[in-house]
């Protein structure tokens, strides 16, 4: 982040929503992503918050390219099914939560097949076989990936913990602000804030 441009949320908002907390294990490709200044105690290694507030604009950025109808977000994991669902339905974008079907993107004779032109995956790992489906149909991705995260076939990483319940809220209630504020349906951030409490977003699993 530049010295001028000011980030999304004060810094230690992703630090209470733990979106820093990374995995115990991190792959070579999330390494440019960490902090290595800073492990937890635990021996988890800790994200960059820095880079995960400039990516949120970078992505968001990139997904208003798209008509929102076009946009598929997939979350297999618990956490990240409500505030996936709800970052969906706030763009007006499609959503897998859940299972995901095989052949959704690659089987035109099913009945929940679908073809959008690009996809946003909540885990890699975790919505694998969406990601494989998307990659055979030649559909850009976009995923939240922490710090074990392998992102070979990934185009556009956001780096952030993508296994806890309320860093999936902040994550996906900044980047449904971020879109909507680009579009100009959101005038500003207090605007949002009044319609929809972050806490809100958070699974109630």
């Amino acid at each position: 982040m530049s010295e001028n441009e000011s980030p999304l949320v004060p810094l230690d908002m992703y630090e209470r929503h733990a979106v820093h907390i990374g995995t115990n294990q991190k792959s070579a490709d999330m390494k440019q992503f960490l902090d290595t200044m800073h492990q937890d105690s635990s021996g988890l290694h800790i994200i960059d918050v820095n880079q995960t507030d400039s990516r949120i604009k970078v992505v968001a950025n990139f997904l208003s390219n798209y008509e929102a109808r076009r946009i598929l977000v997939v979350s297999a994991r618990q956490y990240g099914q409500r505030p996936a669902r709800k970052f969906a339905q706030s763009i007006e974008a499609k959503h897998i939560v859940g299972r995901f079907i095989p052949g959704t993107l690659t089987n035109p004779r099913l009945r929940t097949y679908i073809e959008p032109e690009v996809i946003l995956v909540t885990d890699p790992a975790a919505d694998s076989q969406a990601l494989s489906e998307a990659v055979k149909s030649g559909l850009p991705v976009v995923a939240i990936c922490d710090a074990n995260n392998r992102l070979r076939n990934v185009d556009l990483a956001l780096p952030a913990n993508n296994k806890g319940r309320r860093s999936l809220a902040l994550v996906y209630w900044l980047l449904a602000r971020e879109m909507l504020k680009s579009r100009g349906t959101v005038k500003n951030d207090m605007e949002w804030e009044l319609a929809e409490d972050v806490a809100e977003w958070e699974s109630t699993f």
